[in-house]
């Protein structure tokens, strides 16, 4: 058995109906086409993560310029 109780031979014999209506060069555009949009996906995921590190980063830097201290009065040494 296969995916869903459907067996290989039943999976490849919808793979031959496919290929036959759509032919093989609509389904290779197909692919390039779904692979671009996956490739343009990842793409915009990974600027997005660069664009929030780099808010944080600015966060930090910005903290940072800020000191937080106490001042403490020293006992005269005599």
């Amino acid at each position: 058995m296969g995916f869903g109780g459907i067996g290989i031979w039943q999976l490849l014999i919808v793979l031959a109906i496919i290929l036959l209506i759509f032919g093989t060069k609509r389904l290779r555009n197909l692919g390039g086409d779904l692979g671009g949009a996956i490739k343009g996906f990842k793409k915009a995921m990974s600027e997005e993560e660069k664009k929030e590190e780099q808010a944080k980063l600015n966060e930090q830097q910005k903290e940072g310029d800020v000191i937080d201290s106490t001042a403490e009065k020293k006992k005269d040494q005599a």
